[in-house]
């Protein structure tokens, strides 16, 4: 059973999830966020029924059950939604969506490829061909890049060129940028 066989031409699936590893992950992403709202809605949402501040007249004859009083005379609260914990669920999931996310190693993968097939032509090991100083080793980019050494700047970089490097704004994705960013910030320290 050939993956081609059910998700390539003629399959019955046909063009689904083709090359399109990004789009996978993508809906895993999604579905694991659905499933972590799922979760905290679970865990925080209301689980107890809430019972009525005021008996109705019939409790001064005993008939209706009310809720045991402490030694002070007053009833205690029984809210089903418990701050502590809906804190500590929202700032899970605020954590998991608007965090910066880690770099995944098929990420750094794809990264390197792009690099190797667009970028190595110049900056074989690290090493600037063409402007020798310039090298894209972690001393010179936080020399030399304008922004600083992080993945923001090498961004801008590969997406708007400067000097003698060109744009690869039109001939990458954004995503392909964005790993090729991503793998040169993680190697810069490494190359020699």
């Amino acid at each position: 059973f050939g993956s081609s066989r059910f998700f390539g031409k003629g399959s019955f699936f046909p063009g689904i999830f083709v090359g399109s590893w990004k789009m996978m992950r993508a809906m895993c992403l999604t579905a694991a966020a659905c499933l972590l709202a799922q979760a905290t809605w679970c865990f925080v949402g209301p689980s107890a029924p809430s019972l009525l501040n005021k008996a109705p007249s019939s409790a001064a004859s005993g008939s209706i059950i009310s809720p045991a009083s402490d030694a002070s005379g007053q009833t205690p609260s029984l809210s089903a939604w418990n701050p502590l914990a809906f804190g500590v669920a929202l700032g899970l999931l605020a954590a998991v969506a608007a965090g910066s996310r880690p770099v995944l190693a098929a990420d750094l993968e794809n990264g390197e490829a792009i690099f190797n097939g667009n970028c190595t032509a110049c900056h074989a090991g690290g090493n600037n061909s063409v402007l020798a100083e310039k090298k894209i080793k972690k001393p010179e980019l936080e020399k030399y890049l304008t922004g600083g050494y992080n993945v923001a700047a090498i961004k801008t970089q590969v997406t708007n060129g400067k000097n003698s490097m060109p744009a690869f704004g039109d001939k990458l994705g954004p995503d392909d940028i964005d790993d090729v960013a991503n793998w040169v910030y993680n190697q810069a320290d490494k190359w020699d």
